[in-house]
């Protein structure tokens, strides 16, 4: 009958430490992102990352105007946050890979 409980499909991929380096080593146009608060980014970062905090008021408005011609990898802390910011770069159409596991599963 209806399956009221069925979730849509992942519309991003979440990717390990090695395959998410991987991937945006090897791909053309990317941007790596870091959606943690700007007190998290400063406390550290990958290098090369760019601070988008996903949990700031502006944060919808500044992702409509990313450039759709990239892939965007993108971390927080976990990986939760981050999921959720893949989510909503990918429902703008954007192509987005989760860091799973977080900064923390980046290969030094």
């Amino acid at each position: 009958m209806f399956n009221l409980f069925k979730s849509a499909p992942k519309n991003y991929q979440d990717l390990d430490g090695k395959a998410f380096k991987t991937a945006f080593t090897q791909a053309g146009k990317t941007e790596l992102l870091d959606v943690r608060t700007s007190g998290e980014f400063a406390s550290g970062t990958i290098p090369g990352a760019k601070n988008l905090d996903v949990m700031s008021s502006g944060f919808a408005t500044a992702i409509a105007q990313l450039d759709k011609d990239k892939e965007y990898f993108v971390f927080c802390r976990s990986g939760n946050r981050s999921g959720t910011a893949c989510k909503q770069l990918a429902a703008l159409g954007l192509k987005a890979y989760n860091l799973k596991g977080g900064v923390g599963a980046w290969p030094r």
